[in-house]
C-alpha cells in the first residue's frame, strides 16, 4: 500500500467531477432535496443548473450556496458568525470542529466561506457513502474519504495517506481543511477533541509534533445549534448503549443525514477560533512527547468551549438537571415551555425503546447542558463572547 497513492480517498477532479454533474441529477435525491429548498416548480430549473455546470468551484457558487442558504433560511432561526474576518484566501488554515450533525457542520461552514472568497475540502467517514447520491454529491464538494476500519497495519497506513493527502491540500493546493475533532458525532453534547486526530496529522511532515502541526495553521471551529435537529436519535443511541451493543439499522446513517438537512435548528452560530501556533510555541520543550500532545489537545478543547454560543435552553437544561433555578435570569416561561414539548416529544417517538422515562429525560436534558458545564468547569464566563 503506497500511502502516497491518494487516488482511494482524494475527491474528484474537474473531470470526474462533470460527469458526476450528469449522475447527481438524475437521482431522486436530488428531486428531493431541491422540492424541499427551493420549491417542486425549481426542480427542472435546477436539474438543467446543474447538468450544465462546468466546474466544482462554479457547482459550488451556483448549486451549493444557494441551497444551502434555503435550507438554513427554512430549517433555523437565524445563522450568526464570529471570527471569520481574519481568514484569507491565501492563508489557509487546517480547521479542527466539534461534529454535531453528520453534514450540516461542514456544509453551512463552507458555504459561509465562500463570502470570504475560500473554498473548504471536507473529511467523512466512508461509512457515510450511504447512495451513489452521497457519495457524488461530496466527492464533487472535494470531500476527502476517512478509511476507519482495517487491521491494524491497513489503520496505520490509511492514517499515514490521510495525513499526508490533508499537508498536501493545504501547503501545496492551498485550500482550507475541515476535519471533526472525533470520530462521530458528539452525542452527548460533550464537543471533546481525540489525541488520536493530532497523532494522525503528525504522521506526516518533519520534526517534533509542535513543528509537524504548525504548518498546518490549526483552528477550532465552533458550530452552535439551539436545538439540535437529530437530539432524538442521539438519546436513542446514548440509552441503548449503556445497556447493550448498539447496531446501527442499514439505512440509519442516511435517515440521520436527511433529519440533519431537514430539522429545525432553532438559531445557529459559527465562531472561528484562535490559531494554535502562538500557543503551542509557549509549551516547555522538554515535555513528553505525550504529554505535548495531551497540552494541545487541551488547547482545542478550551477554543472550542470558549467559543461556544450558548442559547437560553443551555442554561434552563443545566437548572433542571441540578433541580435548581440558578440561572433563570437567562431564560424565560417561553424557553420553558419549548424545552418541555420538545422533552414530550423525544419520549413519544423513544416508546419504542421501552426505556426509562426518567433517563431518557437526564440524557436528553445532559445533551443540552454539557456546553455551559464545560464553560463553567474551565472558568470559562459563560456569557458568550461576541
Amino acid at each position: 500500500m503506497n500511502v502516497t497513492d491518494f487516488d482511494s480517498i482524494r475527491p474528484y477532479n474537474e473531470e470526474e467531477a462533470k460527469e458526476a454533474f450528469q449522475r447527481i441529477v438524475r437521482q431522486h435525491e436530488f428531486r428531493t432535496i431541491v422540492a424541499f429548498a427551493f420549491g417542486e416548480d425549481k426542480i427542472d430549473e435546477m436539474i438543467a443548473r446543474v447538468a450544465a455546470t462546468k466546474s466544482i468551484n462554479e457547482f459550488q457558487r451556483n448549486f451549493m450556496r444557494p441551497l444551502v442558504q434555503e435550507l438554513v433560511k427554512k430549517t433555523t432561526r437565524g445563522l450568526t458568525v464570529s471570527g471569520f474576518h481574519s481568514l484569507r484566501p491565501d492563508d489557509p488554515h487546517l480547521f479542527i470542529g466539534n461534529h454535531r450533525d453528520i453534514t450540516l457542520d461542514s456544509s453551512i461552514l463552507a458555504t459561509i466561506l465562500t463570502d470570504y472568497d475560500i473554498f473548504l475540502a471536507i473529511t467523512w467517514g466512508d461509512n457515510l457513502m450511504v447512495s451513489p447520491f452521497v457519495t457524488d454529491l461530496g466527492k464533487v464538494n472535494r470531500m476527502v474519504t476517512v478509511f476507519r476500519e482495517g487491521t491494524p497495519r491497513e489503520i496505520l497506513l490509511n492514517s499515514q495517506r490521510l495525513s499526508a493527502y490533508l499537508r498536501k491540500t493545504i501547503l501545496e493546493d492551498k485550500l482550507y481543511v475541515w476535519i471533526a475533532q472525533r470520530k462521530g458525532r458528539a452525542k452527548n453534547g460533550d464537543d471533546r477533541t481525540d489525541p488520536g486526530v493530532l497523532k494522525m496529522l503528525s504522521l506526516s511532515g518533519k520534526g517534533d509534533l509542535v513543528e509537524k502541526l504548525k504548518p498546518l495553521n490549526i483552528r477550532p471551529v465552533c458550530v452552535s445549534y439551539e436545538w439540535e435537529p437529530c437530539d432524538i436519535q442521539k438519546v436513542k443511541e446514548l440509552y441503548i448503549s449503556s445497556r447493550q451493543t448498539y447496531v446501527k439499522s442499514k439505512d440509519e446513517d442516511l435517515q440521520s443525514i436527511i433529519g440533519g438537512i431537514m430539522g429545525q435548528k432553532g438559531r445557529v452560530h459559527y465562531a472561528v477560533g484562535n490559531s494554535l501556533n502562538a500557543a503551542m510555541d509557549k509549551l516547555p520543550e522538554d515535555l513528553p512527547n505525550n504529554e505535548r500532545l495531551q497540552r494541545i489537545t487541551s488547547l482545542i478543547d478550551i477554543e472550542m468551549f470558549n467559543s461556544y454560543r450558548l442559547w437560553p435552553n443551555n442554561f434552563l437544561a443545566l437548572d433542571l438537571l441540578n433541580n435548581s433555578r440558578e440561572f433563570q435570569n437567562h431564560y424565560d416561561a417561553k424557553t420553558e415551555k419549548a424545552f418541555e414539548e420538545k422533552t414530550a416529544v423525544m419520549l413519544e417517538k423513544l416508546q419504542s425503546v421501552k426505556g426509562n422515562p426518567e433517563e431518557l429525560i437526564q440524557l436528553f436534558r445532559t445533551l443540552y447542558a454539557k456546553p455551559l458545564q464545560n464553560k463553567l468547569e474551565n472558568n470559562l464566563s459563560p456569557d458568550s463572547p461576541q
